[in-house]
């Protein structure tokens, strides 16, 4: 087998509303051939992973696949399910997955795993199709080693524990989430203006300064005895002689720990004598240079976390401890306990793993044990002196104990520290007593504070923390800015920039995705064509941007997905036959199963042509609680008069006026006169471009005055608007340099060449090589019938031999006009140009189609005519 191509679908795409792998894969000498067929092969399978036949039925009985496997079903579906279970055997479930053939290729298949960690699911896939490619040819494979890789991987880059709280949180919250990098815990929460940026519990709002002061103990608590929290007497060390004259002075058992420690490390409590002190210095300067001597505060251990100005979740934490039963001894108890599914490494799970070290000895030591101690039925025995979930301790929630004191004291904490987010130690006997009562003290404050241990705790009510973190950092926002996504065959840019344009106007601070770049506030901070997932990234991810529009193409939903999980409005403009024979994507409902991605997107409203069948058959898939709002050049179409009957929203022509309605009011908007952009009424498809305008406008809540004014004040010239209508006067011949590159945008072009003046119409045309031979015939028979003179260049060859898609063109204008001296076959671009301006006269409308950028234009003028070039490039 040999994997041909793999992309990553990191949004919604035509396969999923989730992130996925496309992989196109040849079975070579494997294809004809069912799993029933291969010998030895389901049980080699099953064997291998016997989880497989506890999948479930769609009726919910045992045994899915493995029934499917008896059955026999093709390999490239058996890759599928294994890259699924693989992903879920390295605990990062994944459930869904869809294998079909490529069309014209027997053999091969496109295969789509979803996944959930992005570095995991590629050598998943690369493991499924060895482990079955192997099992195919009825050899041995050793599954084990690689799996243990993939568990590895999946670990190195999981998302902690408190992390995904807050994430699930904020997923609750219908809060948009990305993460920034695969290699860090590092996330943006929201977009644009209302975007922030999440580590662990470490919050873009979360003070640097406040990190330093609350890393440094020895200062935490000098602050908050300013601000009248209790807290422990003590000093700062950096010798042992030092630590033990401290405590000698403070005449109680005091507790060392590293002044800048965490999670509980290097700490020891209730040291007593010089020797423990002694000991204890050594153990704390494992982790710090500088050692915290202070008095030891007796009571139990409790964390309390603050978060937004708020006490979100209290817990009692107790040390790592075991059971004795009689029988066990330490070690063994400690084995046992370890096993508890709940507890893991680090911070991989709800409890951590219990360490036997040089630490748990001395503790153990203390109460008369040791390793190999058979600790009696019932008693405890202690492993360590601090509390912290990180050294293996539980924790039982007491948030309902605390008193209105001891809440109001802990949030003084914090905000003397400076943390919107922070975890305050107390020790005290009793957390429903104030502590002043008691003798309780805070002992320290902690930034990124874990959390697992009020999500999860061992006893008593779980607690949101994730959320009350969420709600400290976003209030009430969902972190979402108003987006609008455009999509269709033709019309996309310049529709893009009229909404873009009216927002502007409105005073909101705009992103802009085009295929001539990005621009923020209309300032272009990348060039080229910007219609994908990445360029979206860029607008959502711009910390200024107050409103999106983006410009999406068929290739960046196919290559990418959508760089956003939902968008306010999506707009459909139009489907017709380009780009086929790509990606799958063979025919002209194929295509349009991609352009409703964008309308399935939209969470208010899908802005769709109600005079194109495969743009009104969206409409029954759009969400349910999603308006449709459709738009007409025809007042009297049959889908729009009936979405009005029914209450619903459009926008019109009629009589030279664009038209808002309701159902029951239609208001006048703007006259088709006023409009630059629609140059006298005779650009029709530009018309149809700001009807869609106006739609999503209006769906989003822009006024009408507001609508009117971006449709009458914005013009498509070269400078807005680059390659989209642009017109100029060149010795009394007008040209019109436009992308169009595809049958229907030909015959739209032409058409309105035609209605500006009677004189003779010359055409500059091309078309891309990728497109099929019946495709590039079809702009040959449209463009034959309606230029009288038509000049056939070479664009973008895309593996076509040179000239070849240019004779393909002239073909089928051959079958149109028959062989003719009007057509012209000229290769090179710049000399197309210049033949095509000798072929006119003043008077004549000279239309160049699908030039990659004006300059081409420009420099192929500056070779006859550099008087004339220098007009042209002053314009745009």
């Amino acid at each position: 087998m040999q994997i041909l191509e793999q992309r990553f679908l990191r949004g919604p795409n035509v396969h999923a509303d989730s992130p996925c792998l496309l992989s196109v894969v040849d079975l070579q000498d494997l294809y004809g051939h069912c799993s029933r067929d291969i010998p030895g092969f389901n049980d080699a399978l099953l064997a291998a992973l016997p989880s497989l036949g506890g999948q479930l039925l769609p009726i919910g009985q045992r045994g899915g696949f493995a029934q499917r496997l008896r059955e026999g079903t093709y390999l490239g579906r058996v890759i599928e399910q294994v890259t699924l279970e693989l992903q879920t055997q390295a605990d990062s479930p994944a459930t869904y997955g869809r294998t079909r053939p490529v069309a014209g290729h027997p053999g091969q298949f496109r295969i789509v795993c979803a996944y959930q960690i992005e570095k995991l699911i590629q050598p998943a896939f690369q493991l499924a199709v060895d482990l079955v490619t192997a099992l195919g040819h009825g050899e041995e494979f050793d599954l084990a080693p690689r799996l243990a890789e993939l568990r590895s991987l999946a670990s190195r880059h999981a998302i902690g524990t408190s992390t995904a709280a807050v994430l699930d949180a904020a997923h609750e919250r219908g809060i948009p989430t990305q993460r920034i990098t695969e290699d860090a815990n590092l996330f943006l929460l929201g977009w644009g203006v209302k975007q922030k940026r999440l580590q662990a519990t470490t919050t873009g709002d979360t003070s640097f300064i406040a990190v330093k002061i609350a890393s440094d103990k020895q200062l935490t608590k000098t602050l908050l005895k300013e601000a009248g929290v209790p807290v422990p007497e003590g000093e700062t060390v950096s010798k042992v002689e030092d630590a033990q004259r401290i405590a000698a002075r403070l005449k109680a058992p005091v507790t060392l720990k590293p002044l800048d420690g965490n999670q509980g490390k290097g700490v020891t409590v209730d040291c007593r004598t010089p020797e423990d002190v002694a000991r204890a210095f050594a153990f704390a300067r494992e982790y710090g240079r500088r050692i915290i001597v202070e008095r030891y505060v007796e009571g139990r251990d409790y964390r309390v976390l603050v978060a937004g100005g708020q006490v979100a979740a209290a817990s009692m934490r107790r040390p790592a401890h075991v059971v004795g039963d009689g029988t066990s001894t330490v070690r063994e108890l400690v084995e046992r306990e370890n096993r508890n599914p709940a507890r893991g490494d680090g911070h991989t799970n709800i409890l951590t793993r219990i360490a036997l070290d040089d630490h748990a000895a001395d503790i153990l030591r203390k109460q008369g044990f040791d390793f190999d101690s058979v600790v009696p039925s019932g008693v405890t025995a202690e492993l360590r002196g601090n509390a912290n979930l990180s050294t293996g301790g539980t924790a039982e929630d007491v948030t309902d104990l605390l008193p209105e004191s001891t809440r109001l004291l802990c949030v003084r904490a914090a905000s003397k520290i400076g943390l919107d987010v922070a975890g305050i130690d107390i020790v005290c006997h009793d957390i429903a007593l104030p502590l002043d009562v008691q003798r309780g003290a805070v002992i320290e404050v902690n930034a990124a504070p874990g959390i697992r241990m009020h999500q999860d705790p061992s006893s008593g009510q779980p607690r949101d923390a994730g959320d009350a973190i969420v709600q400290g950092l976003m209030k009430e926002s969902d972190g979402r800015i108003p987006t609008i996504a455009v999509t269709g065959t033709n019309g996309k840019t310049t529709t893009t920039l009229l909404i873009a344009h009216t927002v502007r106007l409105a005073g909101k601070v705009t992103g802009v995705t085009t295929t001539e770049g990005v621009f923020i506030d209309g300032k272009q901070v990348a060039k080229g064509d910007c219609t994908g997932y990445w360029s979206a990234r860029t607008v959502l991810g711009s910390p200024d941007v107050e409103f999106a529009v983006l410009e999406t193409a068929r290739g960046g939903i196919l290559k990418r997905g959508l760089a956003f999980d939902r968008c306010d409005v999506g707009v459909v403009l139009n489907v017709s036959g380009d780009h086929l024979g790509l990606d799958g994507i063979d025919t002209v409902e194929d295509l349009a199963q991609v352009k409703a991605v964008v309308a399935n997107a939209a969470s208010k409203a899908a802005v769709l042509n109600a005079e194109d069948p495969l743009c009104v058959a969206m409409a029954r898939r759009v969400k349910p609680e999603t308006e449709v709002v459709y738009f007409s050049m025809d007042p009297e179409n049959p889908v729009f008069l009936k979405h009005l009957e029914d209450g619903g929203r459009g926008v019109y022509l009629q009589d030279n006026a664009v038209v808002v309605a309701d159902g029951n009011l239609h208001q006048e908007l703007v006259r088709v006169e006023s409009m630059p952009v629609a140059f006298g009424g005779r650009a029709r498809f530009n018309i149809a471009n700001s009807l869609a305008a106006a739609s999503a406008l209006m769906a989003t809540g822009f006024t009408n005055l507001q609508i009117a004014t971006g449709l009458s004040t914005f013009v498509s010239n070269g400078r807005t608007n680059p390659l989209r209508t642009n017109m100029f006067d060149i010795r009394g011949v007008t040209v019109i340099v436009d992308y169009a590159h595809n049958p229907v945008a030909y015959a739209a072009m032409a058409d309105m060449a035609r209605a500006m003046l009677p004189s003779q119409l010359v055409g500059i045309v091309t078309a891309p090589g990728d497109r099929r031979d019946e495709d590039l015939r079809e702009v040959g028979r449209v463009c034959g019938e309606r230029f009288d003179e038509l000049v056939v260049y070479e664009s973008q060859s895309r593996g076509r031999a040179v000239g070849e898609a240019v004779d393909l063109i002239l073909e089928g204008a051959e079958e149109v006009v028959g062989m003719s001296d009007t057509l012209h076959r000229v290769i090179e671009v710049g000399e197309a140009i210049r033949h095509g301006l000798s072929l006119c006269q003043p008077g004549d409308v000279l239309v160049f189609a699908c030039g990659s950028s004006l300059s081409v234009f420009v420099e192929a003028l500056r070779v006859s005519d550099p008087e004339s070039a220098d007009l042209v490039a002053a314009q745009v």
